[in-house]
C-alpha cells in the first residue's frame, strides 16, 4: 500500500493513538498534520511527513482555520482521524453541567467539526477515508462513566449515518473501539480509580488490565494498524462499522 500524494489529519495526533496513527501513515507517504492544543508536544513528536498545527477541536473558530490553513499547505484532506478526546469516568449523581458540556464540547463536537471541516476538500477528490476513535464504551455501558460512554456511542451514530450518507461515494466512514490502551491516558485513569475507590495503583491497573480478556493493555500501533488497512484498497467495503481493537471484549 501507499498512500504517496494523501494528505491526512490526525487530530489529538501529538502522543498516544493519535501519534502512532500518524506515524504509520506517514511510514506509507501520507503527509499528515497532526493537531493539539500543545503546540511544543506536537513539534515533539514532528518527524518526518508529520506538520505540526495546533488546533482545539473544541472551539469553532479553531477548526475552521486550522483545517482550511493545513488544506492550504498541503491539499485536499483525504484521510480524516478524529482522534482527539478525553476520557473521564464520573457517577452521573456527581455529574455536573461544566463536566457534562466539556466531556460532550470535545468528544461530539470535537469530532462533529473536525470531520465537517475535513469533508469540505475531501468530497472535492475522487478518495477518502474517514474514521473515529471510538471506544468500546461506544457499543457498550461503561461501568464509572455515564458521560463519556454516551460520547462514544453518539459519534458512533454519526458514523453510521454519514457511511449511509455516503453509500454511493469513493469515501468511507468507519469507527475503531479500542478497549483499554497503554497510553497517557491510563495513568490519568489509575489515579481518578485510586481516587475514588481508596484502592492501590496496583488495584486500579488490574482493573482496567481486567476488562481485556486477553489480559494486557493493548498497544497504540495495534490500533494503528487497524486504522492503515481502512485506508487500504481492500476496506474499500468496510464502511459504517465499529471495527473492536479489544483483546476479545464482546
Amino acid at each position: 500500500m501507499s498512500l504517496h500524494g494523501k494528505h491526512a489529519l490526525v487530530t489529538g495526533g501529538g502522543t498516544g493513538i493519535g501519534l502512532a496513527i500518524a506515524r504509520a501513515l506517514a511510514a506509507e507517504g501520507a503527509e499528515v498534520t497532526i493537531t493539539g492544543r500543545r503546540l511544543n508536544v506536537l513539534e515533539e513528536a514532528a518527524t518526518d511527513g508529520l506538520h505540526p498545527l495546533a488546533m482545539d477541536v473544541a472551539d469553532e473558530s479553531s477548526v475552521v482555520e486550522g483545517v482550511a490553513a493545513a488544506v492550504a499547505a498541503r491539499g485536499p484532506i483525504q484521510i480524516c482521524v478524529a482522534n482527539a478526546g478525553i476520557a473521564e469516568g464520573r457517577a452521573l449523581h456527581k455529574t455536573d453541567m461544566e463536566f457534562w458540556r466539556k466531556m460532550m464540547s470535545i468528544n461530539i463536537d470535537g469530532v462533529f467539526l473536525t470531520i465537517r471541516e475535513s469533508l469540505k476538500s475531501m468530497t472535492q477528490t475522487d478518495w477518502g477515508r474517514v474514521m473515529v476513535i471510538s471506544s468500546i464504551a461506544g457499543l457498550r455501558g461503561l461501568k464509572g462513566a455515564p458521560a463519556y460512554s454516551t460520547t462514544k456511542h453518539a459519534v458512533n451514530g454519526m458514523i453510521k449515518s454519514l457511511a449511509a450518507d455516503y453509500a454511493n461515494k469513493p469515501i468511507t466512514f468507519n469507527s475503531i473501539c479500542p478497549a483499554y490502551v497503554e497510553t497517557p491516558i491510563i495513568d490519568q485513569n489509575i489515579e481518578s480509580i485510586m481516587a475514588r475507590t481508596g484502592c492501590s495503583e496496583e488495584e486500579a491497573r488490574h482493573m482496567m488490565v481486567g476488562v481485556n480478556p486477553h489480559g494486557r493493555l493493548i498497544t497504540p500501533e495495534e490500533v494503528a494498524h487497524s486504522a492503515l488497512y481502512l485506508c487500504s484498497d481492500m476496506a474499500d467495503s468496510i464502511r459504517g462499522q465499529m471495527i473492536q481493537v479489544s483483546g476479545g471484549e464482546l
